[in-house]
Order: C-alpha cells, then structure tokens, then sequence
C-alpha cells in the first residue's frame, strides 16, 4: 500500500520552494561562467600577442628572400616561391659582423634611391599596416637586404684581373660562389665585373657582396669613383662611405631557412679570408668572447631555376 504525502507537511513545502530557487541561481551563474571564460581568453591572446612582438623586435625574424643575389646560397627570384629566412637578433648585440656572416640590414640612404614603400596610399589601410607592422603580422616599411659581408672598418677591398679579389692583399676564397648560377667563371673573370678600389673600409662599417655576384647591386654598386679611375673603368676609388654599410643598419645574422620545406638548412658563415667555416672557429673559440654558433638563412644545395642575363639586382 502507498502512503500519499500530505499536502500540508512542512517539510515537503520547503523542498519545493527550493528547487525554483536552485535553478533560478544556476542561470545566473551561467553569464558570469561565459563572461570569465572570454576575458580568460581575451588575456590569453593578448600574452600571445606581446610575445611574438618581444620575440621578432629582440630575438628572430622571419624575411622573405625577393631576389637572386644571393643565389645559391638564399634562393630568390620573381614569380617563385623564395626562400624564408630566420634572423637572429640577440647575435650582434654582444659581437660585431665578420668576414663571412649573411646579414640581413636596413640599406642606407644612396642605396634607397628607387625603392618603393609597400604602403597602401589609402590613409586608412596605411595606418592599419603600420599598426600590424608594430606588432610583427606586416614587414617593416624599409628597404631591408642581405648579403655577405666580405670585409670591416680598417680592412682595404680591391679586385684586379691579374689579383682577383683581396682584402689587405691576400686573395679571398668564396667557395659559395658558382659558375653556372653567375654565368660567368671566377677563374675566367676574377672581378665578375669591374676592376674595383682599394677601398679602406671606414671603422663602423662593412663591405658587403651578394653571392650570385653578377646578378647583385651591393658595395661596388653605389661606391664612388674618381673620374680619372672610372675612365679606366675602375671604380669604387671615391668616398669609401657610400659604399659602405654602418654597423649600425644590421638588423642581424642569417641563421637558417625556415620556408620551402625542402630548402630547410643553415647558412654556413664560410670566412673567405681566412678559408675555413666561422662555425669551427666559434666552436674552438675560448669561453666568454660571444660567439655565432651556427648558420642562417640559407641551404647550401643548388637551386633549380637559374639566374636570367639582365636580371634584377637586389
């Protein structure tokens, strides 16, 4: 037999007005849980956020390779998928650029002249770019390039058909350099262009060559000759300014090539005058100079397109 609860038992009025009351408290707990969860989320994003900013101001940064100056260390050229590289930052804070390093740097004003802001002239788009620009998501409005560096302040560069090229009179040694990517053969053609210098590199500043050296606008490109030199066709023996890159417009190190999959690798900083891998030296070097270990930017494997006659120096 089963026992009817009583309508006027106490105890069962009371557990009925709490169950609305249970439930009314619940759905007011469910806005506050989705308010912690999206400011949760909104926190989250933004360490996220200032962590790549910290991380491409001070530490790395990826640049995309547009041109085949380089080639075949960083593969570049109009119309392909060109090489993405990784600058270290940190790097040249504690050490200066050497003989052989990659360097991706801001080019002075005389190498500015034709260069064209990637900026919208929409106000409204350019100001949306600079803002993405601050925090790392759109490239810098700046004429950033790289090449190698072949000699510093105090060092004197020159190239002449009987010497090839030489710093301080000692002829250098460029394996990384190749026929068939510069149409031309260095044993042929020692200078791969004009006769050039002496040039006295000025304390604080770098002489910097492109690899593909035939198809690269760098040092010899924007020196200065005296007029008497360059109707010899000599050039490069004016100002040593011009042609020179301050230390101080070195964003960084090229270490290793991040994009395409198949040209991941290192950027082998190969001294050319001293003709042996920077790697052995900074492996070998004693404890507590600051050292790059290591390569950028670039895999050392040929390329499959090949530079054309005439092509655009960068």
């Amino acid at each position: 037999m089963t026992d009817n609860p009583d309508p006027a038992d106490p105890a069962l009025e009371r557990t009925t007005q709490t169950e609305p009351a249970a439930e009314a408290a619940s759905d007011e707990d469910q806005p506050s849980t989705k308010k912690s969860a999206l400011r949760e989320g909104a926190i989250l994003i933004g360490i996220a956020v200032v962590l790549y900013y910290v991380m491409l101001t001070f530490v790395a940064r990826p640049y995309l390779i547009p041109s085949e100056s380089m080639e075949p260390t960083l593969h570049g050229c109009n119309g392909c998928v060109g090489d993405r590289i990784m600058v270290d930052k940190p790097t040249y804070r504690f050490s200066s650029p050497r003989p052989g390093d990659v360097v991706v740097f801001k080019g002075p004003p005389n190498w500015n002249v034709g260069y064209k802001s990637i900026r919208s002239s929409n106000t409204g788009v350019r100001w949306l770019q600079n803002t993405l620009s601050f925090v790392g998501f759109v490239p810098p409005d700046e004429n950033d390039l790289v090449k190698r560096v072949i000699a510093t302040g105090g060092q004197t560069v020159q190239c002449r058909a009987d010497t090839g090229l030489t710093v301080d009179g000692k002829r250098l040694d460029e394996p990384y350099l190749n026929a068939t990517t510069m149409m031309a053969d260095p044993v042929v053609y020692p200078c791969l262009g004009n006769e050039f210098g002496p040039v006295k590199v000025p304390d604080g500043r770098l002489w910097v060559m492109g690899d593909n050296r035939t198809h690269s606008a760098d040092s010899r490109a924007h020196c200065t000759s005296t007029p008497a030199d360059a109707q010899k066709g000599i050039l490069c023996t004016g100002d040593p300014m011009t042609g020179t890159v301050p230390v101080s417009n070195v964003i960084g190190k090229a270490r290793f090539i991040a994009w395409p999959p198949s040209r991941w690798g290192g950027v082998s900083s190969f001294d050319p005058q001293r003709g042996r891998n920077r790697a052995r030296d900074d492996v070998a070097a004693p404890h507590g100079h600051p050292q790059v270990v290591g390569t950028a930017h670039v895999g050392v494997r040929a390329v499959p397109q090949r530079p054309r006659p005439g092509g655009r120096r960068r």
